[in-house]
């Protein structure tokens, strides 16, 4: 059986983190159909256990003055403005009985990476940036993160530049990954 084109195999074959970007970037509202969109992954309970910043303009400066302090620079890190548009990853963990903090923060996660492939095929460069500093209180405190919120990175987007070339990347050896259960003997 072949992928339909636009499917979503095809989106996710063609994905790629894109590390140098234009200064274009989409807009809120195209944002916001995005994560509509993005929101929709499986999440136990229905809890919603995350939320995204989006930092644009002078946000992307406070930023990198954010960085600076974290790591002990004086001058204030340009990473930051490597983009025009930056979505930061939180995690908003809710008090649950069913659904564990891991499992919560998956959820996190996924919405991020399917917001990424959404962008991508939008049309937009996307690569998610960490950081050992995105778990430091001065960068909770400058995204306005509360007691039960944690930073899990950024997605930088911007306008795909054109390139005479795509970076390739290694094939997955799915075989390798996946296995059956175990038996036992008394199986």
């Amino acid at each position: 059986m072949s992928a339909p084109s636009g499917s979503a195999l095809e989106a996710v074959r063609a994905r790629r983190s894109w590390s140098k970007v234009t200064d274009e970037a989409p807009t809120h509202a195209e944002l916001l159909t995005l994560v509509a969109a993005a929101g929709r992954v499986a999440d136990h309970s229905s809890l919603r256990p995350w939320r995204l910043i989006e930092l644009r303009g002078s946000d992307r400066e406070r930023l990198g003055r954010a960085i600076a302090k974290v790591q002990g620079d004086k001058s204030p890190s340009t990473k930051p403005l490597r983009a025009p548009l930056l979505i930061a990853v939180v995690a908003s963990y809710k008090k649950s009985d069913k659904v564990p903090r891991w499992e919560q923060e998956a959820v996190a996660s996924g919405v991020a990476h399917v917001l990424s492939l959404l962008l991508d095929e939008a049309g937009w460069g996307v690569i998610w940036r960490t950081g050992g500093y995105t778990r430091a209180k001065a960068m909770a405190k400058a995204h306005g993160l509360d007691k039960n919120e944690q930073l899990l990175g950024w997605l930088y987007v911007g306008g795909k530049p054109p390139r005479e070339r795509l970076g390739r990347r290694k094939a997955i050896e799915a075989r390798k990954l996946v296995s059956r259960m175990p038996t036992s003997k008394k199986d």
